[in-house]
């Protein structure tokens, strides 16, 4: 059996990881997730009765703990997507992105180094740490170019700077104590289960309630836009015959602006669930975020050339698949929301 720990595993990207993983018969799997706001143990409710399968609640920055769970479960690979993750609640309340982002990730390094340094040779030579971070680092692009893994680091928003942290943090590790950490940078991902504070998922619930439809600014931000499916077969890839030391971008070359996707979304609901009138009627432009990125553009050509790897769900496939989960899963939306996030607007430097 291979022993992984996935930190973070109850959030968006964390749990379509976690259920690519347990298709595997030889995976025995622990998921640590301290559930604030984004991490939704629902989620995983169809795992509870899985043999392979553990759950542990806490806190990243928890050294004991961690010291702990490494000692009992012993992994083989750690993915770490433990994070505070949403540009516009850093903007808000930076604090718990420094707690999570930068202290947890030290502590996670800290309490590893310790862990791989007591194998033996064979299974420190097969460990793994692979650090899941964002393009967000890289700062704002101009019309032309992409992010390549040499593209110096600019982060722009305190979420962008945590992040950055840490991925110098993982580099330091590997450098100085030769711990096999690696890590990979993405493009804005979208499919199921994505908190609903998020662009695609807000903007379909926004419309299916006949609410307003924000968009920040004159909605021409471009993000790459990746299928959360094909950026988790790309984690498992990099985790398997990625390089030590190594950085690797994941994005699928789909640049759309944020009104191209809200666009998008309103027409396949146009056809799924007609309402009176066309739901891009509901589109509101709003103040912009402050300090907001125009955009961003990966360039992924070293995951194809040196690990072979390809995004198998188009674009429009994608979108489709995307918005009939929502259209299907209407009962855990409405958990969240009335839990602990109504949809109200985030991101205007609100509270310290």
């Amino acid at each position: 059996m291979i022993r992984i720990l996935v930190t973070g595993g109850a959030g968006f990207i964390g749990t379509n990881l976690v259920y690519r993983l347990l298709a595997r018969p030889d995976v025995d799997l622990v998921v640590l997730d301290l559930l604030t706001y984004a991490g939704n143990l629902d989620n995983l409710a169809a795992l509870r009765h899985q043999p392979h399968f553990h759950f542990v609640h806490g806190d990243l920055a928890d050294r004991v703990l961690l010291d702990e769970l490494l000692r009992e479960h012993r992994p083989d690979v750690i993915f770490n997507l433990a994070s505070e993750s949403h540009v516009d609640r850093s903007i808000d309340s930076p604090r718990p992105f420094v707690h999570t982002n930068l202290v947890g990730t030290f502590e996670l390094l800290d309490a590893t180094r310790l862990y791989w340094s007591m194998l033996d040779r064979e299974h420190r030579d097969r460990f793994r740490l692979l650090h899941v971070s964002t393009d967000e680092v890289f700062g704002s692009l101009g019309q032309e170019g992409a992010f390549s893994e040499t593209t110096a680091y600019a982060p722009r928003s305190p979420y962008a700077a945590t992040k950055a942290g840490a991925d110098h943090l993982v580099r330091a590790f590997f450098h100085t104590y030769g711990m096999p950490t690696i890590t990979t940078n993405c493009s804005n991902n979208f499919g199921p289960y994505q908190f609903p504070e998020k662009l695609v998922p807000l903007a379909l619930l926004n419309a299916l309630e006949g609410k307003t439809i924000p968009i920040y600014g004159d909605g021409k931000h471009v993000r790459d836009w990746l299928h959360v499916h094909d950026h988790c077969d790309a984690l498992l890839m990099v985790s398997e015959r990625g390089k030590p030391g190594q950085t690797y971008n994941i994005g699928a070359r789909n640049e759309r602006s944020t009104l191209q996707m809200v666009e998008t979304i309103c027409a396949l609901l146009d056809e799924w669930e007609p309402a009176v009138r066309p739901y891009r009627d509901l589109i509101r432009f709003v103040m912009d975020r402050p300090g907001h990125d125009r955009r961003y553009a990966i360039d992924p050509s070293k995951m194809e050339r040196e690990l072979g790897w390809k995004p198998r769900i188009s674009f429009e496939q994608g979108m489709r698949e995307t918005v009939k989960w929502y259209l299907d899963n209407r009962v855990w939306c409405d958990r969240i929301t009335q839990r602990v996030y109504g949809r109200e607007r985030l991101g205007l430097g609100a509270s310290a």
